[in-house]
């Protein structure tokens, strides 16, 4: 998704690459050293009439009379003003979508720059913190958490790609955490962070100084999440709409592991990891961020209904 950009946490670029996150089971390994089967592409037979984002997002909306239905992506704005109210409804909406799914605890959290002491399911556009590069308030009426501020300018400085980081600490999150490792890749939903996310093993308390939110940031690497340690999750995208559905989904995918775990352990019962093949061709299929942000959109259209439109102003 090619549009402008506005940030205003942004110092240098710093990007490390992030190494594999997971293993594949004995089974796969022998699979792909004798076979010489390979997948047809990530793009089904089924798509063929369609073309430009439907293909990438894997939607069929060619009608009966040949008419092409197009799926919904990132508005385009030619005024910078317009996109920037644009993100800050959708940020407002995604604090509101946190709170509804429980990852409030107290003033722990938070989804670029929000208003310390206010919870997530009163946050609306007018509530929002603007900062410069050193933490100053440009515009609110409230102190911003200096945990957030550590972790988000970190995050900003070495990836300029990451228009939005979230970070809560949801209950299957950080119970998942306190393992320090990386989840296996045993669903399809688990595919969208195939490779792509990191786990954080140093954990020193609060995040309040910005060596912590650099060394964060370098776990990262080019990666949508970080799993912190005895802490929680974080996840980041191009759009805040992205990193929230990101965030969503990996605190999903942390809840189907621990019950995997669970079941494996008291019954016996062997895990099927999803070979290195099959997952890096499904990556692209569930974890680019057109659809991280195609995924959130739902979940944003419930919360206008709901509210009518209350967390806009």
């Amino acid at each position: 998704m090619s549009r402008p950009q506005i940030r205003v946490l942004l110092i240098q670029v710093n990007i490390r690459s992030l190494r594999p996150t997971c293993s594949i089971s004995r089974l796969a390994q022998r699979f792909l050293s004798t076979s010489t089967r390979r997948l047809a592409p990530p793009t089904a037979t089924s798509l063929k009439n369609e073309t430009g984002d439907n293909v990438k997002l894997g939607a069929l909306g060619t009608t009966a009379s040949g008419k092409k239905l197009n799926i919904r992506t990132y508005p385009r704005y030619d005024d910078l003003e317009d996109e920037r109210l644009y993100r800050k409804q959708h940020l407002a909406a995604a604090f509101r979508i946190f709170a509804e799914r429980g990852f409030d605890e107290g003033v722990a959290g938070h989804i670029r720059l929000n208003p310390l002491s206010r919870h997530f399911s009163l946050i609306r556009v007018s509530d929002l913190i603007l900062v410069n590069e050193s933490g100053t308030v440009i515009h609110g009426d409230e102190p911003i958490n200096a945990a957030a501020f550590a972790i988000h300018s970190a995050i900003h400085r070495a990836r300029p790609n990451a228009n939005a980081a979230c970070h809560a600490h949801s209950v299957h999150g950080k119970a998942f955490s306190a393992f320090g490792r990386h989840l296996d890749m045993i669903t399809q939903d688990s595919l969208r962070f195939y490779n792509h996310h990191g786990v954080y093993k140093h954990f020193g308390g609060v995040v309040l100084d910005e060596g912590e939110g650099d060394r964060i940031a370098e776990c990262l690497g080019d990666g949508k999440a970080v799993i912190l340690q005895n802490h929680g999750l974080l996840t980041v995208g191009e759009s805040v709409d992205e990193a929230a559905f990101w965030f969503m989904s990996l605190d999903r995918t942390c809840h189907a592991q621990l019950l995997v775990d669970a079941a494996a352990g008291k019954n016996g019962n062997e895990k099927k990891i999803i070979n290195e093949e099959e997952a890096r061709y499904s990556f692209d299929q569930v974890g680019t961020p057109e659809k991280g942000w195609l995924a959130f959109q739902s979940y944003y259209d419930a919360l206008l209904d709901k509210t009518k439109g209350d967390f806009l102003h």
